[in-house]
């Protein structure tokens, strides 16, 4: 067992964290996982963790100061984590933080240079360096203004712009919901599960403690709530994906008769946050937790890792690039037109805060209204005028098409479901279209081929991180928009296409 491995468990008995014997903390090649030392099963609470022992602004030092200053959320938690790392073996979290990483090895954290040479054309790229930017402007206007005004005086060496990325990476990759009073914290112990996709094996639970409720609450994990390195920047600009949603254990076992010291003390205690299984866990495998059903674009930009063969991964084509490439065909002003005809048959892409976009699948499928955007833009003249003067139909998919192709066709055409409005919708021009816009993507991953960033992948497992998990993304995006290619190419198998003539 190491040394910070020895202190981080002492710690954690001082403060009276209990885990029970079917856990156990191991440290291999530098990193911290949570074992199953015996079969778990669902339901078993397996730990069960004080909330005095979280770091939260309201059980840290600076308490008065950061709450002086008006900060909350995980933007005053970043400075509760930068006052007691500033305190060293003096903070009552000492055992604890000596056991964290100076900071996640997550994009934000490194150089400019890096960036650029490791995510250029990803989806990361443009994100990541507004995130440096914003970051900046974050620990400028909020947290400097701590050391020259409010009740504490603060060590000025502790709240530098480096201390300050460091602890915002650890709260953004590790902290969690944990109630109303406390808000934002870092839960020892919780922290230190891993992620793996679709392979959750606990949940994290709390008792009501501001309405002195009785029921029981999730704590949520962190990456549900605050998606961000920086308090004045959305995640919107990343790839959407679905948060995971824990549900509530209601029942009570320490699980084959083997409870922790002191569990009884702990018995439906409001002060305390509960560790419980959901799906149970084979003796000597690791136990994990899941952040959520989120692509490596999202895993990398928060965590600082990534998944293989993903199938949450996604890659977005930019409504600019869509409308460049059209006035490259055609003009500016047609282009113009035809984007507005789409809208005013409700039509739009995924919005962000500065950014319009659609969405391609791990399969390389576009999102519709991609397909009924480069739809309208082919239109003859004709058609395009008729279905100007119109009043469009509202609220379904399948009506908006019907009425397009029934002016196109000069006939009465209704569609019933989205597979067959796709194929309708794929003619020739369409597909070379989405072929085009492929390959206009692909470009922005410099002069390096598909084939020779896999042949990177294989060599660099790991050896150097960084550029291991820039390379599973560029890969797994590069994979997405061959896939993109394939789909448009391929002929659209519909044995005779009948539409049904309304009376």
């Amino acid at each position: 067992m190491t040394r910070r491995l020895r202190a981080l468990k002492r710690w954690m008995a001082s403060q009276g964290i209990d885990h029970s014997d079917g856990l156990e903390i191991r440290e291999d090649d530098a990193e911290i996982r949570v074992m199953a030392t015996r079969d778990l099963g669902e339901g078993e609470v397996v730990a069960r963790i004080p909330k005095s022992a979280c770091l939260t602004v309201k059980t840290s030092g600076a308490r008065e100061a950061i709450e002086e200053a008006g900060l909350g959320g995980p933007l005053g938690l970043a400075a509760a984590v930068m006052y007691e790392r500033g305190l060293g073996e003096g903070s009552a979290w000492a055992g604890y933080l000596q056991a964290l990483p100076g900071r996640e090895a997550v994009p934000v954290t490194w150089e400019v240079g890096e960036i650029d040479e490791f995510l250029v054309g990803t989806e990361l790229h443009k994100t990541m360096k507004e995130d440096k930017a914003l970051i900046y402007e974050d620990w400028k206007e909020c947290i400097l203004p701590l050391l020259s005004s409010g009740p504490q005086k603060l060590e000025p060496k502790s709240f530098g712009y480096d201390q300050y990325v460091a602890a915002k990476s650890l709260v953004t990759s590790r902290s969690f919901e944990i109630d109303d009073y406390h808000g934002f914290g870092m839960v020892p112990l919780a922290d230190l599960v891993n992620h793996k996709t679709g392979a959750e094996n606990v949940h994290f639970t709390s008792v009501s403690s501001d309405s002195g409720s009785d029921n029981d609450q999730n704590i949520e994990d962190q990456n549900g709530h605050y998606d961000d390195y920086s308090d004045n920047l959305s995640t919107e600009d990343l790839p959407s994906e679905i948060n995971g949603s824990p549900t509530v254990f209601t029942g009570e076992t320490y699980g084959n008769g083997n409870n922790m010291e002191h569990a009884s003390s702990f018995e439906d205690d409001p002060s305390v946050l509960e560790m419980i299984i959901v799906k149970g866990v084979k003796s000597g495998d690791e136990v994990f937790n899941t952040y959520g059903a989120m692509g490596n674009a999202a895993l990398l930009h928060r965590y600082g890792f990534t998944e293989l063969d993903s199938s949450f991964d996604i890659v977005n084509i930019d409504l600019k690039l869509v409308i460049d490439w059209s006035s490259s065909q055609f003009s500016s002003r047609y282009t113009r037109a035809r984007v507005s005809l789409w809208r005013r048959f409700d039509c739009s892409g995924c919005v962000s805060q500065n950014c319009e976009y659609f969405e391609i699948s791990s399969e390389g499928e576009p999102q519709l209204e991609l397909l009924i955007l480069l739809y309208v833009i082919f239109l003859l003249d004709g058609v395009y005028h008729k279905l100007n003067q119109m009043v469009p139909p509202s609220g379904d998919i399948c009506k908006t098409i019907s009425t397009i192709l029934s002016v196109k066709h000069n006939t009465s055409i209704s569609l019933e479901d989205l597979d067959t409005v796709k194929d309708c919708l794929l003619i020739d021009k369409v597909c070379r279209g989405l072929i085009s816009l492929a390959e206009i993507r692909e470009s922005y991953y410099g002069k390096c081929s598909l084939d020779d960033d896999e042949k990177k992948l294989m060599n660099s497992y790991k050896s150097h991180k960084k550029l291991y998990h820039s390379l599973v993304l560029r890969v797994s995006e590069r994979r997405i928009l061959k896939k993109l290619k394939t789909y448009a190419s391929r002929p659209i198998k519909v044995k005779k296409r009948t539409f049904m003539k309304r009376r």
